[in-house]
């Protein structure tokens, strides 16, 4: 009874092992049909987070400017420090959008340069 047990997982794993291997090693044969297309979708991808990045740094310039036109039409002090504060809110919310728009444009060139470099090498002849 034992060496039945034995030998039928054996066989199974065997079976197993072959056909989990079998896919992996069709997919190894194929060529890449798109062998930049990973890089593509990089730049794409940080193309469209800057575009989001940009539209919020220019909400965040229109909010700067609106906090600016209400310091200087505040009537007393206490509307004119509440309208200070919340220049000083509009300033930093700006300057870190502003941050996050340089961060994404380096984003952006290292994926084109990725990019470009698999594009050439794409190009070159294998020797």
């Amino acid at each position: 009874m034992h060496r039945i047990r034995t030998t039928t997982v054996a066989l199974l794993s065997s079976a197993a092992l072959t056909v989990g291997v079998a896919p992996i090693a069709a997919q190894a044969d194929r060529p890449d049909p798109a062998p930049c297309a990973k890089q593509e979708r990089q730049v794409q991808k940080a193309e469209d987070a800057l575009a989001r990045v940009t539209a919020v740094f220019a909400k965040q310039k229109e909010h700067v400017a609106d906090a600016r036109q209400d310091v200087k039409h505040a009537d007393n002090r206490s509307e004119r420090s509440a309208a200070i504060a919340a220049l000083h809110d509009a300033q930093a919310k700006k300057s870190k959008a502003g941050e996050a728009k340089k961060a994404q444009q380096m984003r952006l060139a290292k994926a084109n340069e990725r990019l470009e470099s698999c594009t050439a090498a794409q190009e070159t002849p294998a020797s």
